[in-house]
């Protein structure tokens, strides 16, 4: 991200604090940063896309902690832990203009907003499952997906609403959640590693 994205973004953010983010123009943006709109298009076509370089910022925070030294070696379930809350902290600057972007999106009608919010959840999952190297294929990696994709979101929703110290309860909800899936994935895997699932591959 360069200077001046980034301070597009920076901008935009202050702005909502001060306003709402549904009041956030862009010409205030450019405004306020002394560049003109065209400038501004260069790096955004619209505002929407100010709300996906922010969070683009907590998957890099998210992808950051899984370089951090030891992050290889703890559990599974601990290294999930870690990165979903180091995504929701590096949001939690800004957490309640976060919960009007989401909201923003999330309004009936906006059709054109929310297919692509549905798979940046998909991209951002993805990125989960490549910090925490995992390599189940096929179906086993559908159901690992489908697990992932709910604890992800059910966290993320929780924290857009988590006025608790240090985001204490979204942690201890995340634990919770990690808990009931780790068990529910011993409980199932062993018997779906007897399917004969090679017989899923396409031969071509």
């Amino acid at each position: 991200m360069t200077a001046v994205r980034e301070a597009i973004v920076d901008t935009a953010l202050n702005l909502a604090e001060d306003q709402g983010w549904e009041a956030v123009r862009l010409h205030d943006v450019a405004r306020r940063l002394g560049i003109s709109l065209s400038t501004l298009s260069r790096y955004f076509r619209e505002k929407d896309e100010i709300i996906d370089a922010w969070l683009d910022r907590a998957d890099e925070a998210m992808l950051a902690e899984a370089d951090r030294p030891g992050f290889g070696e703890l559990p599974t379930r601990d290294r999930i832990h870690r990165l979903v809350m180091a995504y929701v902290e590096r949001l939690g600057g800004h957490r309640r203009v976060t919960r009007e972007m989401i909201a923003h999106k999330l309004e009936f009608g906006h059709f054109h907003v929310q297919l692509p919010a549905i798979l940046r959840i998909s991209r951002t999952v993805q990125w989960i499952r490549e910090a925490t190297r995992r390599d189940d294929t096929f179906f086993l990696r559908g159901l690992e997906e489908t697990a992932l994709t709910s604890v992800f979101v059910t966290a993320f929703l929780g924290w857009l609403k988590d006025d608790s110290h240090g985001f204490e309860q979204t942690r201890r909800r995340l634990d919770r959640m990690l808990a009931t899936s780790e068990a529910a994935a011993r409980a199932t895997v062993p018997r779906l590693r007897k399917w004969p699932l090679p017989s899923l591959q396409l031969h071509i």
